[in-house]
């Protein structure tokens, strides 16, 4: 490798650095707020095989106040309606839903959403994830966000358990150092793991039957919407997304293709990028600016409420998203058992 190399990941390396800085001050954060009387909200959670994740996240929607919390099963084999039911089958607000299954063109998740849409009585519909956990706070804080607002989605804190899962908040945290709040809120970054909309203004979009085929729904649903924030709400909200490295790889997989806007050539592109600032300066001796990004990548966590410890793996997360970024490029991808359309 010669100077010129390593001085063009040196300039890549202080873009990066120059982003964080600017994120470190700028970028919106919710705090923890008292959920009002209204507007009345409606939390819904698509759950396909999700009876472990709702063990440790069910009982926090529970508590947040809301009008209700809707759980659709949709179609799960691990018992997951029967943990619903046992964790909120006592709660006034709490009702589960039967999925039925999606019809052509449809992805699993965008017609189990629409389905709770449907069935959502709230003048504010929040759609979560199932493995997110609410902290004390968290629906008043995006009720605040989302006054004169039609959308707000937040980055909440990536929890992990295990080296080979270290990539998780390497890919979630990374846009967090990649570009300054105003770019990233210009393109519409938006994550599916918490989405809150305005009820009129989610149906006058078309909601998630106008992008039911989409595999990046949240991007597409915020390009859609009029007024739209995005924060970071790491005391908020807490997401588990992976039990282990081949749930990582399905995962990522399914949707790393069309993140890079479905090019293969920036698919690619962005492996050995990321490789070339966190890899191969340790590889080469060039430990100045493997520190430089291992740093980085630290204060990333800290900002997102992420452990340290993923950050002293970073020079291994390119070398494990290998296989994610191949898994990407290959046809017939799968999500909790379903071919995507």
């Amino acid at each position: 490798m010669t100077g010129d190399f390593f001085f063009g990941v040196f300039l890549f390396l202080l873009l990066r650095w120059l982003a964080l800085f600017y994120n470190l001050l700028a970028f919106p954060r919710l705090a923890p707020r008292p959920t009002p009387k209204g507007p009345t909200a409606s939390l819904l959670v698509p759950a396909r095989n999700e009876a472990e994740n709702l063990k440790r996240t069910l009982p926090t929607l529970l508590r947040q106040g809301a009008l209700e919390v809707l759980v659709l099963d949709d179609g799960s084999s691990d018992g997951t309606a029967r943990v619903a039911l046992d964790l909120g089958g006592d709660h006034p607000g709490f009702r589960l839903l039967e999925g039925k299954p999606p019809p052509p063109g449809w992805t699993g998740k965008n017609w189990a959403c629409w389905q709770l849409a449907q069935a959502a009585r709230g003048e504010v519909l929040v759609f979560t994830d199932a493995d997110v956990a609410w902290g004390e706070g968290a629906l008043g804080g995006l009720l605040w966000a989302l006054e004169g607002k039609d959308l707000v989605s937040v980055l909440p804190r990536q929890e992990v358990a295990g080296p080979l899962l270290a990539p998780v908040p390497f890919v979630m945290g990374g846009l967090f150092s990649f570009l300054p709040y105003p770019f990233l809120k210009a393109l519409r970054v938006a994550n599916g793991q918490v989405l809150a909309f305005r009820r009129e203004a989610y149906f006058a979009l078309g909601g998630h039957e106008a992008v039911r085929g989409e595999v990046l729904e949240d991007v597409a649903l915020a390009r859609r919407a009029g007024r739209y924030g995005l924060y970071l709400a790491p005391r908020l909200f807490a997401a588990r997304m992976y039990r282990g490295y081949g749930e990582m790889l399905e995962g990522f997989g399914k949707n790393f293709l069309e993140i890079h806007l479905k090019n293969p050539a920036i698919l690619l592109g962005s492996w050995f990028y990321h490789l070339a600032l966190y890899t191969l300066p340790w590889a080469f001796g060039r430990w100045e600016l493997g520190l430089m990004g291992l740093l980085e990548r630290a204060l990333v966590q800290r900002a997102t409420g992420g452990p340290l410890w993923p950050a002293l793996l970073v020079p291994s997360a390119p070398l494990l998203l290998l296989p994610v970024y191949l898994r990407a490029l290959l046809p017939g991808k799968r999500w909790k058992g379903r071919a995507l359309p």
